[in-house]
């Protein structure tokens, strides 16, 4: 078994420091007051290390946040209720937690943080949709169309901030939301 270099080892631990600087400093500040100079300076670097490392604020971001889309039990649910639980539990999320947001906003333009988008909605919605046992082979079909829907209405709320859709109010697009993943959860394609 070889043993990591000198290097390496230090190398490891600045990686480590600054995550961990990350990970408060985000917690503390949230995504737009938090900055590289800051983070570096909580993790005792220069904040060309932390660039050298993770390429960008977005790129740190999305190694240094923990994601959990907190979904509810879906077993418990009366199966013509899951798409309003869904839409209703989404927009609790995305409403409460400005990281949801900033991971969404990173996405669009960071590989890394595009990807951590994908693990979290691939494997924690689709094992969510699974747990309700409608059609085991078009399980990840049925989870990416709610995370489509839910991506799009985040998108264009959040983000975008389209104006319709920001003055909606939330009982109202989880209305408008729910009958359509109610299909995407137990329909059948083209009914």
């Amino acid at each position: 078994m070889a043993t990591a270099t000198p290097r390496t080892q230090r190398s490891d631990a600045t990686r480590a420091a600054i995550l961990r600087a990350a990970r408060e400093r985000f917690a503390a500040d949230g995504y737009e007051r938090a900055t590289i100079r800051a983070i570096a300076a909580d993790a005792r670097i220069d904040p060309s290390m932390v660039m050298r490392y993770y390429g960008s604020k977005e790129g740190l971001f999305a190694a240094a946040a923990e994601f959990d889309l907190r979904l509810p039990e879906l077993t418990d649910v009366p199966p013509e209720q899951l798409g309003e639980v869904l839409a209703r539990h989404f927009l609790h999320r995305w409403e409460g937690d400005e990281t949801m947001a900033a991971l969404l906003r990173a996405a669009s333009t960071n590989p890394g943080a595009a990807e951590k988008m994908r693990g979290i909605f691939a494997d924690q919605l689709t094992a969510a949709v699974a747990t309700f046992g409608t059609d085991p082979a078009g399980t990840a079909q049925r989870a990416g169309l709610v995370a489509a829907q839910i991506l799009g209405l985040a998108l264009t709320r959040y983000i975008v901030r389209l104006p319709p859709m920001v003055e909606m109010a939330p009982e109202e697009l989880v209305a408008w939301v729910a009958p359509t993943l109610q299909r995407y959860l137990t329909g059948n394609p083209g009914r």
